[in-house]
Order: structure tokens, then sequence, then C-alpha cells
């Protein structure tokens, strides 16, 4: 923590020079940036820009009604000019609705003396009903199992909640219903509700995924089991709503043999069209598995491993593309991120405070660039990237959970989402002579020269190109000198108005302001005020009107070490 914030006096003061001035550089010698040359064609389209960021999700459901959560649901909604979908474990799960670490539940089901179904909407209603009031949309997930549905198994005699710490996924939430035939009338009794609630025009526009990661133990059986649920579960939504989206089966990384096995076995299943439900067809209508990088920790040094994630999705590509039947149907990366444990703090390890400040931001750019291109070079229909981040209620400021906010002060992190959220139209070809290619960053990640590239969009008023200096290796760095030539400006157009924004040690950054004021764990109300205007998407400089020659512009600037900059240009 000392050494970020001696980095952020340092840049503070460079801010404080004239304008020439270069980013100040840290103590130690540091060998000069080669200048990066970047051009963008804006002639040169690729694909239409699908906003793959604008899902989000998170282990504690209940948080979704806590002041911070209906908070932040609502600045996610404002960030993306799109609908944004949420997606949060234990809608299903027993319990009290007092939320936890890694746990939350709604009570949904249970069973009186008799034996027979009751059913408790009221904790989940106030779940929805927030998603509501916030315009977000639910990528329903149907997990995990009630305590008056689940099965006593064999050599299992776990409680029914495991605390963490301790392996949350032991308990026998996670086991298989003892009747698939009440478990298929839960699911339509769900969806019924929902549907009379918020009516059938919005929840067709939903998506319901069954279960979470299966192949592990959030599953305590066997992948006939699995699909056998998956049969039952998706019998009972299209009962109540027969153009219900459906899919899953929300598999961990598909690095691994066996998850790989389980994913294929899955496509099988559904390809061969006999549901244990109906004896039928099997509805399928998107395909989900998840992709986690896999960081290396050294003291408070954190490696990031990109390298891992975009293999996760580079396998996972290639094994829905091999099936000629799926491989058109929309894909959900239902959780993507840098690392696996989102409540693991930096409590637990030092290094994780890299999740609170500008690597975590400049990580997500480039992966997301590299998974679009890898989308483009499988041909499949990738429409989430979902961030599996949001924000943990009643913990100490920046703890260095993987969230979004603290306390109700954004991080670094949900100001790349904004800039995402400023680009649209079309993706436009890139390049950069400070380019890590594709097949370095799947085989290596970014161990050597630093990954200075971009990711382009325009549409028929506007162009954006969104910039990054990002290293796998959480050390100091020398920025970069760029420049930035736009060609493709449409004739006609004499001046642009260039929009300037930028993430970096002294902007859109309430983590460093954070520390420059002592790391207050009880901030007064002014201090409270300036961290909450720290954590806003800010402008590097004023806007400016710019001329235009040939259809073309270039630009200049220093990117700082970990840093990105979003350059937005609109014309008449």
């Amino acid at each position: 923590m000392r050494d970020l914030l001696t980095r952020f006096l340092c840049a503070a003061l460079a801010a404080a020079l004239p304008a020439a001035a270069v980013i100040a550089q840290p103590a130690a010698p540091q060998p000069a940036a080669q200048p990066v040359q970047l051009d963008v064609d804006l002639n040169q389209r690729i694909a239409p820009f699908t906003p793959i960021y604008a899902w989000f999700g998170y282990d504690e459901a209940n948080y979704t009604t806590m002041p911070h959560g209906r908070q932040l649901l609502r600045e996610l909604h404002d960030l993306a000019p799109v609908p944004v979908y949420i997606r949060a474990h234990h809608l299903l799960t027993s319990g009290d609705g007092k939320p936890e670490l890694k746990f939350s539940s709604t009570n949904i089901y249970s069973e009186d003396a008799q034996g027979h179904p009751v059913y408790n909407f009221n904790l989940l209603d106030g779940i929805f009903d927030a998603w509501k009031a916030a315009g977000v949309r639910p990528l329903v997930e149907l997990g995990f199992m009630p305590r008056d549905l689940a099965a006593t198994l064999p050599n299992r005699h776990e409680p029914y909640q495991v605390h963490f710490p301790a392996s949350t996924i032991s308990g026998a939430s996670n086991n298989p219903p003892k009747d698939y035939a009440r478990w298929q009338e839960l699911c339509r009794v769900l969806t019924a509700h929902l549907v009379e609630r918020y009516g059938p025009d919005e929840v067709l526009h939903w998506y319901f995924e069954v279960w979470n990661e299966p192949d592990i133990d959030y599953w305590h059986s066997t992948p006939e089991d699995y699909f056998r649920l998956y049969d039952f579960a998706v019998a009972g939504v299209r009962a109540a709503l027969p153009g219900a989206r459906v899919g899953g089966p929300a598999t961990t990384s598909p690095r691994s043999d066996k998850a790989r096995a389980f994913l294929r076995s899955f496509l099988e299943h559904v390809q061969a069209g006999h549901s244990a439900a109906t004896g039928g067809a099997i509805p399928l209508d998107f395909i989900s598995f998840h992709a986690k990088g896999s960081p290396t920790i050294q003291g408070t040094t954190v490696t990031m491993g990109l390298n891992r994630e975009l293999s996760d999705v580079d396998r996972g590509f290639a094994l829905i593309a091999s099936f000629p039947q799926f491989r058109h149907l929309p894909i959900i990366l239902s959780e993507a991120d840098p690392e696996g444990c989102a409540a693991c703090s930096s409590r637990d390890n030092p290094a994780n405070n890299y999740r609170n400040g500008t690597l975590y931001p400049a990580y997500t750019a480039a992966a997301l660039k590299a998974i679009l291109d890898l989308r483009d070079r499988h041909s499949v229909d990738l429409i989430s990237m979902l961030s599996w981040s949001f924000e943990f209620e009643e913990r100490d400021y920046f703890e260095g959970f993987r969230s979004l906010a603290t306390n109700g002060i954004d991080k670094p992190i949900l100001n790349l989402f904004r800039m995402l959220g400023l680009m649209s139209g079309d993706r436009v070809r890139t390049t950069s002579t400070g380019a890590v290619s594709l097949e370095t960053l799947m085989a290596t990640g970014v161990r050597q020269s630093p990954d200075v590239d971009a990711l382009a969009t325009r549409d028929s008023h506007a162009a954006a190109v969104l910039l990054w200096n990002y290293h796998d290796i959480n050390t100091p760095m020398p920025g970069a000198p760029v420049s930035v030539t736009v060609h493709g400006i449409p004739a006609g157009v004499h001046r642009v108005l260039l929009q300037h924004y930028r993430i970096d040690e002294t902007h859109s950054n309430a983590y460093t302001a954070w520390l420059a004021m002592g790391s207050p764990q009880h901030p007064d109300a002014t201090q409270y005020a300036r961290l909450q205007a720290a954590g806003q998407l800010e402008l590097l400089t004023s806007p400016q009107w710019l001329d235009i020659r040939d259809g073309t512009i270039t630009l200049t600037t220093s990117l700082p070490h970990q840093s990105l900059s979003l350059l937005r240009l609109t014309w008449q």
C-alpha cells in the first residue's frame, strides 16, 4: 500500500507540472518507452459492436435490495445504451434472506408437515422488483436446491449451508432433487409467477440458465443427473412460458479435460433429443460456460494470467463450433474474470489490491478485445462477457474484493464499463506497433513488452477509440508516448469534437484519492463527497474542436502504465 501511495503522490506532482512535462517515473531507473503508432481506419468495418460488457453477476442475491446494491444497479443501468443483464446465485436457496459472503437465500420453496410444497415469493419478489426498478434485466439462474427438496446422498453428511471461508459449495444446497417432478414444478411455478408479476412480453427478454458450474462440487452428482436436472427445469419453464429463452450448462473453465468433457456431453445430450422430462426434443436457446484467468503471486506482486482466460474462451468456442447444430446459438460467458474468488480480499492476500486500482480495468480491456477477436476467428455468436463483480455490503473501504464499488464509492473498473458504454456502431480495424499478438496473448500473456493497443468503433456521427497500456506484471513501468491516426472520417466533415477520457492514478480513480486521504475507514461527509466525485469517469482535458484534413486526424498522448484512454470524436 505504501508503494501505491508513493506512485499516487508522484503522479499528482506530475499533474501539477506544465503540460509538456512527462508523467513522473518511478524512483528506480527505467528504460525509455518506445513511441507507439496506432492507426484506426473507420472504413474497415469488422462487425457490429456487440455490448458484451453489459452483463454483471454476484453470489449474494440479497445484496440486491440493500441501499448500496440498489444504488449500484441504477448506475449499471445508466452506463450502457442497451439493457444491462444481472445474474445472481441462490435464487432458489432456503434461508432467512440475510446475506453473507458467497451465500444468500429466498426461501421460495418448503414443504409442510404432510410433504406438500409451500411457495413463498416475498424475498424473491424484492430482488426482482429491485432489478425492475433499476431498469436492468435478469439472467435467471435456476439454483440452488431448496432444503426440503434436496436429496439425501449416501456417504455425504454435510449441513445445508457451509459458511465462507470454508468451501461454500460443499453444502446440501448443491445436491440434486429428491424428486425431479417436483423440481420441474418448482421451475414452472416460479416462471408462471414471474410472468404474472412482470408480464410475458418482459419475461420473454430474459434468459433462464440451469444451475452453475455443475462439473465441479456445485453439483453433487453425475453429469447424467445434471442433464436430467436440465431437462426437467426447461420443461417447467417452457410449460409456463413457451417462448422463454433457456440454456446452460454454465460449466467452469474449459482448460480442464473434465470441464470440456462435461460441455461436450451436454451438447451431445441435447443433440440426441430425448428429454428425460418429455421424451422429445430438448430446448436450448443459448450455451453458457465460464472463463477465468489465474494470477500468480510473489510477495505483494501479482502477475496476471490473461493467457489462461483467453485459452478458456478459445477452447470453449472451438468445442461449440464443432457442433454444426449449435455453432450459431448465442454464447453467454456467464462468468469471465481475471480469477476465481470474488469474495477473497486483500486480507487473504495483499496482492488482491490490484482489484482496487487500474490494473483490473486495463486487464479487462485487453481481454475484451481478444475475446471479440476469438469470436471472429471461430465465427460464433458471443453476446455476453459477464463480469462476476458487484459490491459487498458492510465491509471495509477498498478491502480488495473483486467488486465495482465499495461502500457506495465507484472503483476504476466501473469507469472502464462507462467508457465501453460510449462506444457504438461497428467495430473497425486498428493496428498498433505496441500491440501483443493474439497468439502471444493466448500462449504466455503479456510478459515482455507492454500491450499498447486499441479497440475502435464508428457509427454515423461518431467514432471512439479505447486505448490501454497493459502488462501482466503489476510493477512500476514507464508510460508510452502514443500517436493515434484516425483515417476515414466522412467526406465533408471539416471539424470534429474530441472528448478525451482517462483512467489512471489521478483520473477516474477513487482508490488513489482514498489513499491520499490517509485511507480513512470512516470518511467524513466532505471526504465521502470527494471520493464519490473521484469515482466518476473524468476527462483528461477539456473538449476540443479539431480540424480535419483529407478525412484524417492525428492525436498524441502519453499513456501511463496500466492506464486507459477513450478518445471520442463526434461530428455533424
